[in-house]
């Protein structure tokens, strides 16, 4: 053991030499008072804060961390000591990260990779992470003897759906050998530097600190989380140097086994530090050290299929050919039929394919018939809106929309490869029947492309039931049903947050409808959408249920023993940390803001939503301020008990352009106040409390004439 701790404290002790010289130069350059932070976050430097609780703010502050960087370095021939000088490098690491950003800027943006991860893209990797399509993540550092087979390990896992970070000259390697790179491929290269790696391990503090309610300065709550609830793994490729081990123990001391591939004989560190030097075995032996269990995705395709390309953007330069509701008729539909009408398998294409000239367009329509005993009408818009996501699983598609207007775009790359229309219905096909097989017993998928064909779907299929199942949902409120559902999804990060879902409330992640909670049920009865009977009326106006607050105590383990449903200032729903938005109030202007995890900049609050979102996540109920989906908005629910949606005085313009129609009209209907959105105040009015008020007044906002919200 002593080999490998002298390795540890040799590398650490080298970190913090750079580390004090960096600070003191800084201090000197820059002055003790100069401004330092990484960009779009509200954690500061967040290895420090979450160990220390220690708000680094400018560069003088990092004087005293320096002092207790050295601390952890106790030089003993123990392994758990020499696992806090790993935590000192990680600390190092990331002070001599942070002053790469003086004196402002993008110190990576010419340098082959991203650096710094934003708060904003580790919210937007929740939900993923919490419904297995990312089902770990894994960390590639330094250079291998061979591009190819660093190459082939990396295709490995982007195939599998994990979320890569490369860190050293295997970002070289990659791009030579074809590996496509960008966070929209899960593959994200981070930087040359060995330093780069504090910015995988900020990604998974910020995790417990969003997500698991970890309190700044509980660093044994911290390592615990990232031990238990962070699926992440680290591959050093290469020669070892005193500085790689150190950072490998800093890793380990987060609970992330590292997989060299160079013989360390005795001094391996059995589930910690392992040698294979066999790289067909690498992918395997890291994915069983972490326990992450793939679900394997064998489809008869010629190119690959995973989760990780639901990102890629395909320019139209590169497309062989687009099918466009812009240019020709459009349409995709699942309907249940009888079991008799089904021939289980089949396949059709009706009309021309993708073959011919170098830029084709055709219409579509992707007509899928299913039929089970357990099949439900309602189901079919849950599976229909599936089709989104499996073809964008496709290497080489580029989908948006649904329904009759969308656009599909097969890329060049992946027509060369053999891709044509059959494949599309193998690939709807194969994942009816494996993500749906509770209630699906038979599936067959016909694509049509002849206009007449689509035409006729369109009229007598399509068409009609569009109207039928908005007719249903828009007459569908919470008192229409006689049962909630809760959603538990987000536990695996967030152990003491639960959703509950109502057909006017989706989840706050926006991805879970009531239609899609009763649709888990159903396929996974002892799953996380289980059901609640609306009983036990408390408070009608708050939505507050005796029922309601059994089911949350019991989903939440007792953390949080009651919630109304229509209250942001009394009991709200508990927030996981993936929510789409926030509101909060604004008491000077008898109203709320709402703001989407997309804005950057600072609302009327004076916080940004990094900064609101740091006091909602991670479980926690926080009177005033509630996470959200963009959809709830628009809801008569929405605040209802603090007098609704007519209380909202500022979003982000984008936002307000998304929710506009559906917000003019709900406000309509309620109040009858014509256009309202007109009447909400955005970053290009004001972001600060004293122009937004005299805004309001301006327009005569409804609000200011309401009576004061606490």
């Amino acid at each position: 053991m002593g080999a490998l701790t002298d390795l540890i404290y040799g590398g650490a002790n080298a970190v913090a030499g750079l580390t004090e010289g960096a600070v003191d130069n800084a201090v000197i350059k820059c002055g003790a008072d100069a401004p330092l932070a990484f960009p779009d976050t509200a954690y500061f430097l967040p290895t420090i804060y979450a160990a220390t609780g220690v708000k680094v703010k400018t560069v003088g502050d990092l004087t005293a961390c320096v002092g207790v960087l050295k601390s952890l370095i106790t030089n003993k021939d123990d392994l758990g000591d020499a696992l806090n000088a790993g935590l000192a490098t990680a600390v190092g690491a990331e002070i001599l990260e942070a002053l790469k950003y003086l004196p402002g800027g993008n110190p990576y943006e010419n340098e082959g990779g991203i650096g710094f991860v934003p708060d904003k893209v580790i919210r937007s990797l929740g939900v993923p992470l919490v419904t297995g399509d990312i089902p770990g993540v894994a960390v590639v550092l330094g250079e291998a003897a061979d591009a190819k087979n660093v190459a082939e390990i990396i295709k490995d896992y982007q195939t599998k759906g994990l979320l890569t970070f490369l860190i050293g000259n295997v970002i070289d390697q990659a791009a030579a050998e074809g590996v496509k790179m960008g966070l929209d491929y899960r593959v994200v290269p981070l930087g040359h530097d060995v330093t780069a790696v504090t910015h995988v391990v900020t990604v998974a503090i910020r995790a417990a600190l969003i997500f698991g309610a970890i309190q700044p300065g509980d660093l044994a709550g911290l390592l615990a989380y990232t031990k238990e609830r962070v699926p992440a793994f680290v591959n050093a490729f290469g020669a070892l140097n005193e500085v790689i081990v150190a950072a490998g123990a800093g890793a380990i001391a987060l609970g992330f086994p590292v997989i060299v591939d160079s013989d360390l004989g005795d001094i391996q560190v059995p589930g910690a530090l392992v040698s294979v030097t066999d790289y067909a075995e690498t992918s395997k032996t890291s994915l069983e050290l972490r326990n992450i269990k793939v679900k394997a995705k064998n489809i008869d395709i010629p190119v690959g299929f995973a989760s990780a390309f639901e990102g890629e953007i395909i320019k139209k330069a590169d497309t062989q050919v687009e099918f466009y509701s812009g240019k020709n008729l459009t349409a995709e539909l699942v309907v249940q039929r009888d079991i008799k009408e089904i021939e289980d398998g089949k396949i059709t294409v009706i009309g021309p394919d993708i073959d011919g000239a170098d830029f084709v367009e055709l219409p579509l329509a992707t007509f899928v018939e299913v039929a089970g005993a357990k099949m439900q009408a309602d189901f079919e818009p849950v599976i229909e809106r599936k089709i989104h996501h499996w073809f964008n699983y496709v290497d080489g598609i580029m989908h948006t929309g649904q329904r009759n207007l969308f656009r599909l775009r097969v890329s060049k790359e992946a027509y060369a490869a053999g891709l044509r229309l059959k494949d599309l219905g193998t690939v709807i096909y194969h994942e009816i029947m494996d993500e749906f097989d509770s209630v699906v017993d038979r599936c067959q998928v016909t694509l049509y492309t002849e206009t007449a064909a689509v035409q006729k779907i369109l009229d007598e299929e399509a068409m009609p039931r569009y109207k039928a199942r908005d007719d249903r949902l828009a007459a569908m409120t919470d008192e229409s049903v006689d049962t909630f559902y809760t959603c538990t999804l987000c536990q695996s990060f967030a152990p003491s947050h639960a959703c509950v879902i109502t057909p006017e409330r989706l989840g706050l992640c926006g991805a879970v409808s009531w239609l899609d909670a009763k649709a888990t049920r159903e396929l996974t009865p002892a799953g996380p959408c289980q059901p609640i009977k609306k009983e036990g009326l408390i408070d009608e106006k708050k939505g507050a249920f005796t029922a309601v607050n059994d089911a949350v105590n019991a989903a939440s383990h007792g953390a949080t023993t009651s919630v109304t449903l229509y209250s942001i200032l009394e009991d709200p729903m508990t927030s996981c940390g993936c929510f789409e938005c926030i509101c909060g109030i604004i008491p000077e202007a008898k109203g709320v803001l709402v703001v989407n995890r997309e804005y950057v900049g600072l609302t009327p609050s004076g916080m940004t939503f990094g900064e609101l979102a740091s006091m909602t996540g991670g479980g926690v109920q926080t009177p005033g301020f509630m996470g959200h989906g963009r959809h709830f908005i628009a809801s008569k629910k929405f605040a209802a008990a603090e007098g609704g949606p007519v209380r909202i005085v500022w979003m982000p313009k984008e936002l307000k352009d998304d929710v506009r129609e559906r917000l003019d009209k709900s406000v309509k209907e309620m109040y009858g106040v014509e256009n309202f959105t007109d009447k909400i105040a955005d970053e290009t009015i004001a972001t600060d409390s004293e122009t937004l008020l005299a805004y309001l007044e301006k327009v005569g906002h409804p609000a200011l004439g309401l009576d004061d919200i606490m």
